[in-house]
């Protein structure tokens, strides 16, 4: 890899183990895709030629078949950042006439993969869903992953007596359905050591501390290659349901919480819902659940969205999705903290670039001064 820069990869079966030689010899590229709440991928492209050890021994000894997992991680200034952790889903080989135009792509999906290969139907009488959440993902402790789960703004607490909560789908479906359901996400979140993964299932974290800011129109100070910055006015909305509560024979109006009661907002001027929409599939529902399911809907979409592409050894850092970031330089209205949406690396042996997306929900920095 690029100077100051180091590349680890790992491959194996249920435990991965550091990759042959040949294999990280042959590594021509590298490209992950990283989002909240989404099933995160990865594809490795290798050069290959007849007599290569990479298709003569290291490809039919099963290291890259389906299933296979693989984690790649850098190490840059000392501190390794593992960027996927998954298992093989694809293989294809292009092959070229020309000297060195034969290359193998492997793809591949993040550890979720695992997680919808099997439907299953399990009950889960008495459960709240965050324990529901942390039963299913329990079961893939050999992977090396922990679960996290977030117990919902409001408390749902199911009567075994009335209502059992049952699962008729694969892990991951159910898994993303009940955090749906409560204005959550589920996804899994690679490391921090490599060969480790932890499962989150709760609200999109908006707080904490915020990665080193990016810096555009400022010069030498700059450290984004491009931004570009978008306002959708259409993007929210606000939701409502008619109910009849016996005995009473009137039908009453609900409207979902306001979405602050889940996640802070990032914004000055947080934008308007201009639109309203119906909630629907709510009958015989508890008060409860129609309300985290309209909380659900608002949260879906942000109005402010960042588009962008850094070279991260001018930045000095892996930009990581799930977190925050500071933006400076481009003027009141989208300067200040955004949420990291998601990241695509692209990693050669002469360049490491990330191009990401950020949200917020507004125009205007909600701080003073955007650090570090």
């Amino acid at each position: 890899m690029t100077h100051g820069l180091h590349l680890l990869l790992l491959v194996g079966d249920t435990v991965p183990a550091p990759a042959p030689a040949a294999l990280v010899d042959a590594l021509h590229g590298v490209r992950i895709t990283s989002a909240s709440g989404r099933t995160n991928g990865f594809q490795l492209t290798f050069a290959v030629s007849p007599r290569s050890p990479l298709t003569g021994a290291v490809l039919p000894g099963g290291s890259l078949h389906p299933k296979a997992r693989v984690v790649v991680a850098v190490v840059l200034s000392g501190r390794c950042h593992v960027l996927m952790d998954g298992v093989v889903t694809h293989q294809e080989m292009h092959v070229g006439r020309a000297p060195g135009s034969a290359f193998l792509f492997v793809t591949g999906e993040d550890l979720t993969a695992l997680m919808d290969l099997v439907h299953v139907r399990r009950a889960y009488p008495g459960l709240p869903p965050q324990l529901r959440a942390a039963a299913v993902c329990a079961g893939y402790a050999q992977y090396g992953i922990s679960p996290r789960t977030v117990a919902p703004v409001l408390t749902d607490q199911p009567n075994p007596v009335v209502d059992i909560p049952v699962q008729s789908a694969t892990d991951l479906a159910y898994l993303r359905a009940s955090a749906a359901e409560v204005g959550h996400v589920f996804h899994l979140e690679p490391g921090p050591a490599p060969g480790a993964s932890t499962a989150y299932w709760g609200p999109q974290n908006r707080d904490g501390a915020l990665q080193p800011a990016l810096t555009c129109g400022c010069g030498a100070a700059d450290n984004v290659e491009e931004l570009t910055f978008s306002f959708d006015g259409l993007a929210g909305a606000g939701y409502g349901v008619e109910r009849l509560e016996p005995p009473s024979t009137t039908a009453s109006e609900v409207t979902a919480p306001e979405p602050g009661v889940l996640r802070r907002s990032l914004a000055a001027h947080p934008a308007q819902a201009l639109r309203t929409g119906a909630l629907t599939g709510q009958t015989s529902r508890s008060l409860t659940r129609t309300l985290l399911a309209g909380l659900g809907r608002e949260l879906a979409a942000d109005a402010v969205t960042a588009r962008g592409t850094v070279d991260v050894l001018r930045y000095g850092h892996v930009l990581d999705a799930h977190g925050l970031v500071g933006v400076r330089g481009a003027g009141r209205a989208y300067d200040g903290r955004y949420f990291v949406a998601a990241v695509t690396h692209d990693l050669s042996r002469d360049a490491y670039r990330q191009h990401f997306t950020l949200v917020r929900d507004g125009l205007g920095a909600d701080t003073q001064a955007v650090t570090p």
